[in-house]
């Protein structure tokens, strides 16, 4: 399980066996959320929520956007998906 990046206490971590669709993980301070990425559109959808606020949640979406194009390259490196 590679963590892709760590920015402000969030670990984004893509599983290297994990099923379709593509998706990230994001964990912080016992915390976890599940997010699909949608490559192709540039976007991604919050999927799942363990214990983020909606705080955190929106402090994730701004290290999302930023960094959406880092993200799908890991996970078709990952994957070999297209």
């Amino acid at each position: 399980m590679p963590t892709v990046l760590v920015v402000d206490g969030y670990s984004i971590v893509i599983f290297t066996h994990d099923h379709l669709p593509p998706h990230i993980h994001v964990f912080a301070r016992g915390c976890e959320a599940i997010f699909n990425l949608r490559c192709a559109a540039g976007t991604y959808g919050l999927r799942e929520n363990y214990r983020f606020s909606k705080r955190e949640l929106r402090a994730i979406d701004a290290i999302l956007d930023q960094h959406m194009d880092t993200l799908c390259t890991a996970w078709r490196s990952f994957h070999d998906y297209r």
